[in-house]
Parts: structure tokens; C-alpha cells; sequence
């Protein structure tokens, strides 16, 4: 968790002496378990040490809609320190270790460390971003433009993790997720793919997907990293710590 929050800029040595005081237990989780449930009380904020989960939400049916893909790293709810209730579900996909956090512990942490606290909130405005731009696929671009843009998508972020090769990456959904994330159906999902190897832009070897043509497959997916903020965060959080020092002086 210090590494991560260190992303956002450096620590003091109280904030790292606070980190590594704080409780924490770590669970682990077996692909289709649950973090949360819809409409339950978060007991924890937690953050993913292995594997990958997602975000979803269900229709009255019984639909899922896969809002958001969590990766090693990533802090799942930090909206919990905040909101009684979970909107949504946080499911494993794979089989995952997650670090919780009790929610009273983690709310003395931010107030008592403002550079933990900007930390965090960095972290849900990437989020925000990134939800933004999985509206703009969902509402805007065709089916085929849809999946591309998620592989490229997935592909950066794990590359960002270390988890893919140069022009590799194990593919961490099935079809039938991949779907759920871009609102069409795992036939349609399955289709594009083929496609897409029909147009000599990935290979595939079961979940090993091999990009061919980097820059094809981002024109055809009109994807672009930005959104994701990666390596920008550090900067930002310095620059907010400049301005609050800047207010608190003033």
C-alpha cells in the first residue's frame, strides 16, 4: 500500500510511520466470490494485491453490466470512506489477494495525513476518468471499436504493471466478461476477435493475445492512453501539495 500511495508523491516520514501501523488483514478470493455486495455496509477499504476483479452492476433481470476492470494495485472503493452504502458489486475474477483496511482505521489515517488523503483522492479522479471514458465507449463507438478499445486498453495497463510482454498480454477475461463490459453479447465478442486476426492486427493462442500492428489496433480502437494518468500522478499531487501549503501560508 506505501508503494502505491508513493506514486502520488513523496511521503514523510510520519505518513510512512502511519502506513506501517496501520491494521490490515489480508484475505483471499476465489474467482465468482465477492468483495461487496450491492447495498451492503462496507466494513473496509481495501486494495488488491493479486489477481483481477471487477465492478458490476445488475438490471432488475439479472443483466450485468461490468463498469470497471480492478488490476494488482488498485484500491477497490476508496468511496467507501465516505458513503454508508455500496451501489455496486466488486467480484473476483480470477483468484485474488486484497488487503482490508477497517474503515474507521482508514478514515484517522486521512485526516491525520493530508499527503495520504490528496493520495487517495488522486486515485478517485483516475477512476472518474477512466469511467468517463468507458460512458464514451459504451454511448459512442460501434461494437468492433468497442472490444478494441478495451484490449488496448488492457493491454497498457497491465504492460504499466509489468503483467505483459513488449507486444504480448495474457488476456484476463473471458468473452462472455469481455462482453459484459462493452454491452454486446460473447457470439458478437467472439466475432470481432476473429476479425481482428482475419485483419492480421493480434494472433491469439488461447488467452495470450500477440498485438501485430500496435498502431492499427489503437487507430481502430480510437484509443488513447491520457485518460488512464499513468506516471502523471506524482506531478499532480505535487503540484496540489504546493497549492495547499501556498493557502495554508496565506
Amino acid at each position: 500500500m506505501r508503494q502505491r500511495i508513493a506514486q502520488h508523491g513523496a511521503l514523510s516520514p510520519e505518513a510512512h510511520a502511519a502506513l506501517a501501523w496501520l491494521p490490515a488483514e489480508l484475505r483471499t478470493l476465489r474467482p465468482h466470490a465477492y468483495l461487496i455486495r450491492e447495498g451492503r455496509r462496507p466494513a473496509s477499504c481495501s486494495m488488491l494485491l493479486s489477481g483481477v476483479a471487477c465492478r458490476h452492476k445488475l438490471t432488475g433481470d439479472g443483466a450485468r453490466q461490468i463498469v470497471g476492470i480492478y488490476l494488482k494495485g488498485d484500491f477497490v472503493d476508496a468511496q467507501n470512506l465516505f458513503l454508508d452504502r455500496s451501489d455496486h458489486n466488486i467480484q473476483a475474477i480470477s483468484d485474488c489477494e486484497v488487503l482490508d483496511v477497517p474503515i474507521d482505521a482508514m478514515r484517522r489515517l486521512v485526516a491525520d495525513q493530508p499527503e495520504i488523503a490528496r493520495a487517495l483522492w488522486s486515485e478517485t479522479l483516475v477512476e472518474a476518468a477512466m469511467m468517463r471514458e468507458w460512458l464514451l465507449n459504451l454511448g459512442r463507438r460501434d461494437a468492433a471499436v468497442r472490444v478494441i478499445h478495451l484490449l488496448c486498453e488492457l493491454a497498457v495497463r497491465l504492460q504499466h504493471l509489468g503483467l505483459a510482454g513488449h507486444d504480448n498480454f495474457q488476456l484476463p477475461l473471458t468473452q462472455a466478461q469481455l462482453a459484459d463490459a462493452v454491452g454486446l453479447t460473447a457470439v458478437h465478442v467472439n466475432r470481432v476477435l476473429r476479425q481482428l486476426e482475419l485483419r492480421g492486427l493480434i494472433a491469439r493462442d488461447h488467452r495470450c493475445v500477440r498485438v501485430m500492428d500496435w498502431q492499427a489496433l489503437r487507430q481502430a480502437g480510437d484509443f488513447s492512453p491520457a485518460y488512464l494518468h499513468l506516471g502523471e500522478t506524482r506531478a499532480a499531487a505535487a503540484r496540489g501539495a504546493r497549492i495547499a501549503r501556498a493557502y495554508a501560508d496565506g
